[in-house]
């Protein structure tokens, strides 16, 4: 598919067989390189992006032969100042890497792409910190504010054959938190469909739903105890059963998923700002917690060209593992 730049006129793309698959955001993204995620989004949800004459949403997969409508495009001159000074370069911490994909070990605070109020994120800073590579593109994203394991495909051959593998839940995904307080061991399977809604200020949320609400999503999260964290003398007043550490391995990666499902279970991920107990969060950063104790920990999948098991681990950075290395 040939890349497309801004333009003041229409235009119908069709989806040729390299790019079937792919999130629609994502490869418009490649395609109209210089014009700002934001707007991208908001063409999307204006309905002035079409497929096959339809309305389309942001999180769907183009197919071969789908027929897309770009709409007329005309860059600001903050957006051509933008595409004119590119992200900072940047290497990540990498945890895997061959000719098909890499993994890196993403620090928390960071965007995984630029977008909603955001000038850049991983991917952008890593295709300035790589200009040789023919190809960068995230196989799956993760919370700004959740750190651990990224994959970032290197082939158009590997980006499909991972993402078709996440999207048949094909992998195995555990992350590591640390809630307040004693977790039942009775529960070990969180399953309340998730409702995504959007604030007056335009920012995205979840919620837990009923079963029969049409516009909720099938989520299951998995819980196991990894270990019982005592509480710093600083913090036993407000935490005076310590802490858990969970392993929480996901069966659907839906938006906010272990966040929303933590919380509404009764045990919000400490430090965790959109769902999190405040005024707890308040004391953790007084005693050095200053972000969400939210790790991608461990991934299981199959390499996209060998076809051989693989995992993949990220240890916790220093500023979690403090801790919870108490004996």
């Amino acid at each position: 598919m040939p890349s497309t730049p801004p333009t003041g006129q229409i235009r119908h793309i069709t989806v040729d067989e390299e790019s079937a698959g792919q999130r629609l955001d994502n490869l418009l993204v490649r395609l109209l390189k210089g014009v700002p995620k934001s707007h991208i989004y908001r063409i999307i949800r204006s309905g002035e992006v079409r497929r096959n004459k339809g309305r389309v949403s942001a999180d769907d997969r183009v197919n071969t032969g789908d027929v897309l409508r770009i709409p007329p495009i005309r860059l600001s001159e903050r957006a051509e100042e933008k595409a004119a000074n590119p992200a900072p370069p940047r290497e990540f911490p990498v945890v895997f890497e061959d000719d098909a994909f890499l993994a890196i070990d993403k620090p928390a605070g960071i965007a995984v792409h630029g977008g909603s109020g955001v000038s850049f994120g991983v991917i952008e800073q890593m295709r300035q910190a790589r200009p040789q590579a023919r190809l960068l593109e995230l196989v799956h994203r993760l919370d700004r504010e959740t750190s651990g394991l990224l994959l970032i495909a290197k082939k158009k051959s590997a980006l499909k054959a991972l993402q078709d593998q996440f999207r048949e839940r094909e992998t195995g995904k555990t992350y590591l938190a640390l809630v307040k307080g004693v977790w039942p061991a009775r529960l070990k399977v969180l399953d309340q469909p998730l409702h995504k809604y959007l604030l007056p200020d335009g920012e995205r949320r979840v919620k837990v739903t009923t079963p029969d609400d049409p516009d909720g999503m099938r989520s299951v999260t998995l819980v196991k105890v990894a270990r019982r964290v005592p509480a710093p003398a600083s913090l036993l007043k407000a935490a005076p059963d310590g802490f858990s550490l969970l392993e929480v391995t996901i069966k659907t990666g839906r938006t906010h998923q272990i966040r929303v499902h933590l919380a509404s279970a009764g045990f919000p991920i400490a430090g965790d700002d959109k769902y999190g107990d405040f005024e707890l969060n308040r004391d953790l950063a007084k005693a050095g917690l200053k972000r969400m104790f939210l790790h991608a920990w461990r991934l299981r999948l199959t390499h996209p060209v060998t076809a051989l098991p693989l995992e993949l681990q990220a240890e916790l950075a220093s500023e979690l593992h403090k801790w919870v290395s108490v004996e």
